[in-house]
């Protein structure tokens, strides 16, 4: 599937890809063109997003031609060499964060992993004693109301009360670190588990672009690559679990609010999950952004302000309905990746990121850090 073969052709793009003998550059579409717009005005995406009007910056910047989008997906694939020309993550020098449990149903499976202890096989079991005691009756509270608390006291005094439904349905939200700048990968690259894991699934996500001053500018989609084996043991663990090598993936292209895409769009994205095995395996998922507990733009209210800083800005991965329960291997253990399988996430407006799972130990080391792009942009006179 090509990065954006579905999204209006009057959608305002911008991403990164790597040129060979030059480095990460910014890059626009314009038709089936991919230009490379990367200039001292915006020398990273970061900068891009801080401007006062991304959107006129980037239809009226001067580029060069670099190639198609057709020819730059179909360079972009995990066996690109460090200094091949292939889709980067869109995200550079800004964090990467996210957010969890912002979904009902998610909950419920977050709350099995816990008392599962990370165990597959117990899983099954929980699963139907816990939706015995908690249905559908999250479905629809809004976070931390009185409601909220109500449903808290009854599960507490159930015995089924978890750190997720704390963060899930009380005020604050849970807003982590998912990975270092610079570290996220992008469409057609390996993403990675780590090898102690044997409980794990992919997380469709929109993610949204934050600049320093805390502006949503845009959206993008996200592999938050998940553990259940490691988390589900500890939440203290969430670290462990979230953040690996090739572990969050964003991509294709960040597309900028605009008179054609805004937050209303964001709020009611549908995507679309497939996972291919080489085994012939096939899971089809899906989330909608219409069913979230947590409003978007709260989220962001809570990760920046006076409390919290962000000077290169943030990329922010708002949570996933998926929950992957269709039986794989053993009845009743549910979903777990296989080396090799093939990630599709989609949604109309926003394209669709493709990736292939590795353990993280197999997925190309990160090398390319801050401090090699700054070399890397005064070389180029871009600083």
């Amino acid at each position: 599937m090509l990065p954006h073969q579905n999204t209006d052709p009057k959608a305002t793009l911008v991403g990164r890809i790597w040129r060979p003998g030059i480095g990460p550059c910014l890059v626009t579409l314009r038709g089936q063109e991919v230009v490379d717009i990367t200039s001292k005005d915006a020398p990273t995406m970061s900068d891009l997003l801080d401007l006062v009007d991304p959107v006129a910056f980037v239809k009226a910047a001067p580029g060069e031609t670099v190639c198609t989008l057709a020819d730059l997906a179909a360079a972009s694939n995990e066996t690109a060499g460090p200094d091949a020309l292939r889709l980067l993550s869109p995200a550079d020098l800004s964090a990467i964060k996210a957010s969890g449990v912002t979904f009902a149903e998610s909950m419920v499976e977050r709350v099995i992993e816990e008392q599962a202890a990370g165990d597959a096989d117990r899983a099954d079991a929980i699963r139907k004693k816990v939706k015995s005691a908690i249905g559908d009756s999250l479905s629809g509270i809004e976070p931390g109301s009185e409601k909220a608390k109500e449903v808290k006291r009854v599960l507490q005094a159930e015995g089924l009360w978890s750190a997720y439904l704390e963060v899930g349905i009380g005020p604050d939200a849970e807003v982590f670190t998912k990975s270092q700048p610079m570290a996220s990968v992008g469409f057609g690259a390996a993403v990675g588990l780590h090898p102690i894991s044997t409980w794990n699934n992919p997380e469709p996500e929109i993610v949204l672009a934050v600049n320093a001053r805390g502006k949503i500018r845009g959206a993008t989609l996200g592999n938050d690559v998940n553990l259940r084996d490691i988390e589900g043991r500890s939440a203290l663990l969430l670290g462990k679990a979230k953040d690996n090598n090739a572990s969050a993936a964003l991509g294709p292209f960040v597309r900028l609010f605009d008179e054609t895409y805004g937050m209303g769009d964001v709020e009611s994205a549908e995507l679309t999950l497939k996972v291919t095995g080489t085994d012939g395996f096939e899971l089809n998922g899906h989330s909608s952004m219409k069913k979230i507990s947590r409003r978007p733009a709260d989220i962001v209210k809570q990760t920046i302000g006076r409390h919290h800083q962000y000077p290169d800005g943030f990329f922010l991965y708002l949570g996933t309905l998926f929950a992957p329960i269709q039986d794989r291997d053993a009845p009743g253990q549910g979903f777990t990746h296989k080396l090799g399988d093939v990630v599709t996430i989609s949604e109309p407006t926003l394209g669709a990121l493709t990736n292939t799972v590795r353990l993280s130990t197999e997925a190309p080391e990160w090398t390319f850090g801050t401090r090699e792009l700054m070399r890397n942009l005064a070389q180029r006179g871009l600083l």
